[in-house]
């Protein structure tokens, strides 16, 4: 049965681990990118392997193929410098086919994106994900077939410039990122391969959603199941046994006193574009309206799944109803959680580890 996970709150949820662990479980899997683009960053670590994904799925480590589809920016120089990286490390030459209607991500939408944010403090990674889209809407299009058509890629750049107002970036590095890409490095296609088990993995999390967050500060991207629904996926609901957001935007909860524990494994640091990095107790009335957003969700045939549970070992608490809910010990607090949420299934999981997942 195909699978997909999905995010219940505003991204770091733990999507990554959660498709490593499946990829674990299904030597015929395939991992699709289906929403967002090469502003994920999902953590795998398996044994002593470590990873942080952005332009791959998060089940390469384990030789599981990635199907990049057309909802996703390509970002060609991201995705050079990460498969060299992956090298480098000692892993098999990831398996990625790449569909032919694939935003492409520019210098130029990268350095707009940057200074957008700079003005308006949207909560953007900085990586041109959310411009590209836009572009795209406005018709100013570059998508993966132009890469393998030089010409028509230099008019579409020049074309761009003038977009952006004239502005002027060297674009040799790009260039020649995508000359490599499309000679040596993955395989463009025009619909999902089959033959696979699909395991579908969310790039962001529903409450920034475009359709579902709290505008101004969402993903230009449908993270829920609007783009897979044909697929009929089982969903995996994750989200962390607290609250989380990195960067502005609308968070509750944030004056109640805490106890989370940093996690030493953490991804999300206050010094980038998005800014500060905050955590505070779970809102169960959050959950609730990230699920019921997504008509796609059969909570009979879904599984929540709650990560870094060490990191709150000294205080189960939460809210709901806009009241704070303390619980003894860790089962009351997640069967409080599970059983609010109608959910069938429950996962649980600490930091750092995709195997160690368990069910309760």
């Amino acid at each position: 049965m195909n699978k997909a996970v999905i995010g219940l709150g505003f991204g770091d949820e733990g999507k990554g681990k959660v498709t490593s662990y499946l990829c674990s479980k299904d030597r015929d899997a395939m991992v699709v990118r289906y929403s967002g683009g090469q502003q994920a960053g999902h953590q795998v670590m398996i044994n002593d392997q470590q990873h942080v994904f952005s332009n791959f799925g998060s089940g390469t480590l384990q030789g599981i193929p990635t199907y990049w589809s057309e909802y996703c920016t390509f970002d060609p120089v991201g995705f050079l410098n990460e498969w060299k990286v992956l090298l480098e490390k000692g892993y098999n030459t990831p398996v990625m086919h790449v569909h032919r209607d694939s935003p492409v991500t520019t210098p130029y939408d990268m350095h707009w994106n940057v200074g957008v944010e700079k003005l308006y403090s949207h909560g953007t990674c900085g990586v041109g994900v959310g411009q590209t889209h836009q572009r795209q809407q406005d018709f100013y299009s570059i998508t993966v077939k132009d890469l393998f058509h030089p010409t028509v890629l230099r008019i579409k750049l020049k074309e761009l410039s003038n977009h952006y107002y004239d502005m002027v970036l060297d674009m040799e590095e790009f260039l020649e990122a995508c000359d490599t890409v499309i000679r040596d490095h993955f395989f463009m296609v025009d619909k999902i391969p089959s033959g696979f088990n699909y395991i579908f993995e969310g790039s962001q999390g529903l409450l920034l959603d475009q359709d579902i967050g709290f505008f101004p500060h969402v993903t230009r991207s449908n993270v829920g199941t609007k783009n897979i629904s044909y697929h009929n996926p089982e969903t995996f609901l994750v989200t962390r046994a607290y609250q989380t957001r990195h960067g502005n935007g609308a968070m509750t909860n944030e004056k109640l006193v805490h106890h989370i524990k940093d996690n030493p494994y953490e991804q999300n640091f206050d010094d980038g574009i998005q800014g500060e990095f905050r955590k505070t107790l779970l809102d169960i009335d959050l959950l609730q309206y990230a699920i019921d957003s997504d008509r796609g969700i059969d909570r009979s045939q879904s599984t929540l799944v709650i990560t870094c549970l060490d990191l709150i070992t000294d205080d189960y608490s939460l809210t709901i109803d806009g009241q704070k809910v303390k619980f003894p010990n860790e089962y009351e607090f997640v069967k409080f959680i599970q059983n609010k949420l109608d959910i069938s299934r429950l996962l649980t999981g600490s930091s750092p580890l995709s195997e160690d997942l368990k069910t309760i």
